[in-house]
């Protein structure tokens, strides 16, 4: 809908004026048709979009000729409006703005639309083909208005709100539900808060109502917990009223009704589950869709799951039938009659629990269940003969088992084994080596085909040296692979030579990464705005200096059609050139954009966020705003959290306000004293209200969460297990850690060593719930695990990032009561402990086998290593091994990883060039001491020639190692290669190297590589200096391209799509212009 408005107006302005031109002043006495009189009087009072509907229902039955344009300027004449070009051009843009920007106003036109014009308005939301409207010389395409209607902010929440509000007294039910529903899936379901429910019809037609239940299917996941439960009620109170039944004691749950509930059959109670008749529910399981329906009820509790299985039992369905059993759905993650239950059902309940990962929570019970499947599925035979039947529950076997299978058996089950996810990498290890063991895999013969044929990620492993070797290449063979930035720079350059067409170098997939600021420069005007789009679609391949480069030259070629949000990468007083009429297509823009990525400099970022809030008047007063703020709201200050949302934005607000990943703790408290002041203390919250804030648990005490955690203990560690990767507080584990143990199984440890008697140890399905908050163990109940226990998740506890040093002290002592001494530790024991291994002393490192450098690609995953324990594990595998530095090959160093930087000057120097230079990219990742970095860069030098010789590509490949380079090295560097330098090798730099740069050379380095400084380097710098890297931050201009002052009139040109003062209009991304003016139209 964006560019509707734009349309009326420059529609029926230059419809008059085509009329003035055309045929001058007219008889005032002509008649004219009476809709066409009607939009005529509209036009007098300023309704534009009334007149536009009403010109297009005269058109949808009447065949516009020449004369009626003559004949509505008459009427205009005789009723003494007189129209001037200026006066009307200026009237027409006021109402585009109002009507573009301001949905709410969008909103209160179509309210004051008539049935005719509403109908008009909602047809043409409602047709799928691309019509245009056809004026004589003026064209309008209708379809394209349709498609920007269904996706712009704030627009489409007006056509929601109309469309509940008058469609279905206006249109045929059917109708109205499918715009619902298109409308409804462009908001991603955030619409559907609890009160829309209560404006939804109650006496739909059984068709209508069958097709909006499915939208409503559709968007469940999109949708809040207290939104489900409001739909929920509204359908049930629809199904329960048209149940034919008038005997209280007969369910209203039929099968028909289950079908139409679908996701919303988890809301059910435990008692009208129960109520459910056989017949109903056997006619519910023998539907051919309800397998795909029970497939996705993945927040179905056990009480409900088991409820269900019952009512299926007592219908004429055996649940240990297997065609039963393939109809079950999710059901089966909760199947509890094992009894007596042979091997071969048990194969099938496996294979059909490949599924249960999608549950929302209840994990730890799926693993019990799968541990006492595979059980039963391999007695009375050998692992050895079912292995190919267990389906995914294989990944539950210990060590031991794995290790026990014959290589025959992994062999011939290595298709079933290669379809199922979830492998820990040591039972990779052990099964590889199963698989290796009975057919040797022949290294690759024939290299002919080349680099050119290596597929997806495994082509960023290419070296840049093997590419400046590969003649083979074209913008084809690259759109489908992964490429490092060095990769793209070489390779864009190399195929900028020979390609003529942009086109074909920009749509190649990753390759864009490779545009530098010459080739930007370089582009034509005409060229520039034409191929802006691929850059416009690849904006998250871009780096802030690529982006910055962009900004630049559309402020030069163009900033009458500049999108807005580059602005932000430009100094900041640019943003003065944003005048106060066009804020919210700024922040319309900007909030489309990850300001995080855009502006990385936080005095920048800050005078951002002051335009923003200029713009908004520090509020947000409706959900209108909100919708047009979109990612900006995450960055709002507290105090307009606080104070600045109003009530009537709230709700919407918090919905956006659960997807910021990186609140400030200031935003924090500002959010948690809104949801105090609405929702009370967290013991008096409901459980739809605990799970609609759960990610904001976060932010309340220990004290506060400890009813969360009695109440609700699975909403809880559900809301844990979403958190996965990141580090919650320590007081929301703690809490976590007490709803596990409060509803855990007590029993008492099976260790008996010395100091277990009594002590509460974790067990495997403690560990599986609590996952990051098993931090919370005490070391003795560590200690005091089981070993079946431990084998079962020492994975899991090995990926525990918040274990202090004590608890991973204890772990370590532990996998020496359960596998011996590290001498007798193999790869995979390695792999599987994760962190733990960090508690190995320098000594115990020492006694590892360390032969395999798959061992030590193993310990080089860890990042936490000391020096001393480094050069252990270097040195250990030296030994072990029997290699010299000098047989190393370039695996070997890919595998040693972190431990390269416990070499010496001299270990370094004998590492041999042909295989060096393989893996340079990987050897620059590492954060190695300056004279280690040094060193790597004299071997650099070998493969690329000296610094002077360098490329843009060559710098990026080199990564840290250039923080080697030396002062006269650096000094020498070409100013232009700065920006390729990565952020890490300008962390690495040695203070007292890094200020020898020049203040021209740190003018240059772009602002990711600005931001990159740091604050003891910059303490090193002089006035001059300084100044250079605030340029730098700011996103100043480095080439000698016209700077006119923000406040200089817009320049046009011929390129130039945009009107005179819709300096934003490309900056929306709205796609082609809507209005598409035929040549003889006479200005």
């Amino acid at each position: 809908m964006s560019q509707e408005p734009r349309t009326y107006c420059l529609l029926l302005f230059l419809f008059l004026i085509h009329g003035v031109a055309s045929h001058g002043v007219a008889d005032s006495r002509q008649d004219l048709p009476p809709l066409l009189q009607k939009m005529a009087e509209e036009i007098i009072d300023g309704s534009y979009l009334n007149a536009l509907l009403d010109l297009i229902q005269f058109q949808s039955s009447h065949v516009w000729t020449a004369d009626l344009s003559h004949r509505v300027v008459a009427y205009l004449n005789s009723r003494n409006v007189a129209f001037t070009i200026p006066s009307l051009q200026a009237v027409m843009e006021n109402h585009l703005e109002q009507c573009l920007y301001q949905p709410w106003k969008l909103l209160e036109d179509l309210r004051g639309t008539d049935a005719q014009q509403f109908r008009t308005a909602m047809k043409c939301l409602l047709e799928d083909k691309k019509d245009r409207l056809e004026l004589d010389d003026i064209t309008v395409d209708l379809g394209e208005i349709r498609k920007q209607a269904l996706q712009s902010p704030g627009v489409n929440r007006s056509l929601f709100l109309i469309t509940l509000e008058r469609c279905f007294q206006v249109l045929n039910p059917l109708e109205c539900v499918e715009i619902l529903g298109r409308v409804l899936r462009g908001s991603s379901g955030h619409f559907l808060q609890p009160d829309i429910t209560e404006r939804l019809p109650r006496d739909l037609r059984e068709d209508a109502f069958k097709n909006l239940s499915v939208v409503f299917k559709d968007l469940y996941d999109q949708t809040s917990a207290h939104s489900q439960r409001a739909v929920y009620s509204w359908m049930t109170g629809i199904l329960q009223t048209s149940s034919n039944g008038t005997d209280d004691s007969v369910s209203w749950v039929s099968a028909e009704n289950l079908w139409i509930l679908g996701r919303y059959m988890v809301h059910l109670s435990f008692e009208e589950i129960m109520n459910i008749s056989p017949t109903e529910i056997g006619l519910f399981i023998s539907y051919d869709n309800a397998t795909k329906q029970l497939d996705t009820v993945y927040d179905i509790t056990p009480e409900l799951a088991q409820a269900f299985l019952e009512r299926i039992s007592s219908s004429n369905f055996d649940v240990r039938n297997t065609s039963t059993i393939h109809r079950l759905g999710l059901l089966v993650c909760f199947y509890d009659d094992l009894e007596l239950l042979d091997a071969a059902v048990a194969q099938v309940l496996l294979h059909q629990m490949i599924k249960c990962s999608h549950l929302r929570g209840f994990q730890a019970g799926v693993q019990k269940l799968k541990a006492d499947l595979l059980e039963i599925a391999t007695e009375n035979q050998t692992l050895n003969e079912t292995l190919g039947s267990l389906s995914d529950a294989v990944v539950g076997l210990t060590h031991s088992q794995l290790e026990s299978l014959c290589p025959e058996a992994v062999h011939g089950a290595i298709s079933t084994l290669n379809q199922v996810s979830g492998w820990a990498k040591s039972q990779v290890i052990i099964l590889s080596a199963k698989y290796l063991a009975h057919e040797k895999v022949m290294e690759a013969g024939d290299t002919a085909s080349g680099i050119v044929e290596i597929q997806g990620a495994f082509f960023k492993e290419v070296s840049l040296f093997d590419l400046w070797r590969e003649p083979g290449f074209n913008s084809t063979v690259l759109k489908e692979k992964e490429l490092r930035r060095s990769q793209a720079l070489f390779l864009f350059e190399l195929l900028s030579k020979t390609t003529r067409r942009p086109e074909e170098l920009l749509s190649a997939g990753q390759l864009v990464k490779g545009v530098m600021c010459s080739h930007i420069e370089a582009m034509s005007v005409d060229s520039f705005l034409a191929h802006f789009q691929y850059f416009e679609n690849n904006f998250s391949l871009l780096s802030p200096y690529q982006i910055n480069c962009l900004a630049w030259k559309y402020w030069e070629v163009s900033r009458s059609s500049m999108p807005p949000f580059l602005l932000a990468t430009l100094p900041a007083r640019y943003l003065a050139s944003v005048p106060a009429s066009q804020c919210v297509p700024f922040l319309i823009s900007l909030g489309k954009s990850q300001l995080d990525s855009l502006v990385l400099d936080s005095h920048k970022k800050n005078s951002v966020l002051k335009k923003v809030q200029q713009c908004l008047n520090d509020s947000v007063a409706d959900e209108f705003t909100v919708d047009i703020l979109g990612n900006l709201l995450c960055h709002l200050p507290a105090a307009v959290i606080h104070r600045g949302v109003s009530p009537r934005a709230w709700a919407t607000a918090l919905h956006s306000l659960r997807d910021c990943l990186d609140l400030s703790p200031q935003q924090k408290v500002a959010v948690r004293l809104r949801l105090l002041e609405q929702h009370g203390l967290p013991q008096n919250w409901t459980a739809e209200t605990t799970k609609d804030l759960g990610p904001f648990l976060v932010l309340f005490s220990g004290d506060e969460l400890s009813s969360v955690a009695t109440k609700f203990p699975d909403i809880l560690q559900q809301t844990a297990s979403k958190m996965a990767g990141t580090l919650p507080p320590k007081e929301f584990l703690q809490a976590v850690f007490e709803s596990v143990r409060n509803s855990s199984e007590e029993s008492p440890t099976s260790d008996r060593s010395p100091g277990c008697h009594g002590v509460s140890a974790p067990s495997s399905n403690d560990i599986i719930k609590l996952a990051e908050a098993n931090a919370c163990w005490a070391p003795e109940g560590l200690l005091c695990l089981g070993e079946d226990a431990f084998l079962r998740s020492v994975e899991l506890l090995g990926a525990v990032r918040s274990f202090s040093p004590a608890q991973l002290r204890t772990l370590k002592e532990k996998a020496v009561q359960v596998w011996d001494t590290p001498s007798y530790w193999r790869e995979y024991h390695l792999v599987s402990l994760g962190r733990i291994v960090l508690a190995l002393t320098e000594s115990e490192l020492e006694q590892l086998d360390l032969s395999s450098i798959d061992t030590v690609a193993s310990l080089s995953q860890q990042t936490e290593w000391t020096p001393g324990q480094a050069k252990s594990i270097l040195q250990g595998f030296l030994e072990d091994s029997g290699y010299s530095v000098q047989d190393l090959k370039s695996f070997h160093l890919v595998g040693l990883g972190a431990t390269l930087c416990a070499m010496n000057i001299t270990e370094i120097s004998l590492i041999k060039i042909s295989e060096f230079r393989v893996v340079v990219a990987r050897i620059g990742t590492l954060l190695c001491s300056t004279h280690v970095l040094a060193e790597f860069k004299r071997k650099a030098e070998v493969v690329f020639g000296g610094p002077t010789e360098w490329s843009s590509s060559v710098l990026q490949e080199l990564g840290t190692i250039a923080a080697g380079l030396s002062k006269e090295e650096l000094r020498m560097l070409d100013k232009d290669l700065m920006p390729y330098f990565q952020p890490s090798a300008i962390k690495c730099l040695p203070d007292e190297i890094f200020k020898e740069l020049s203040a021209e050379q740190i003018a240059f380095l772009g602002p990711e590589n600005a931001a990159a400084v740091t604050p003891a380097q910059r303490r090193q710098l002089s006035m001059l200096q300084l100044q250079s890297l605030q340029q730098a931050l700011d996103g100043a201009k480095t080439r000698s391209w016209l700077d006119a002052p923000p406040s200089a009139s817009p320049t046009r040109t011929p390129a130039s799509l945009s009107p005179p003062g819709a300096w934003v209009s490309q900056g929306l991304g709205l796609g082609c212009p809507l209005l598409v003016l035929m040549p003889r139209l006479v200005w």
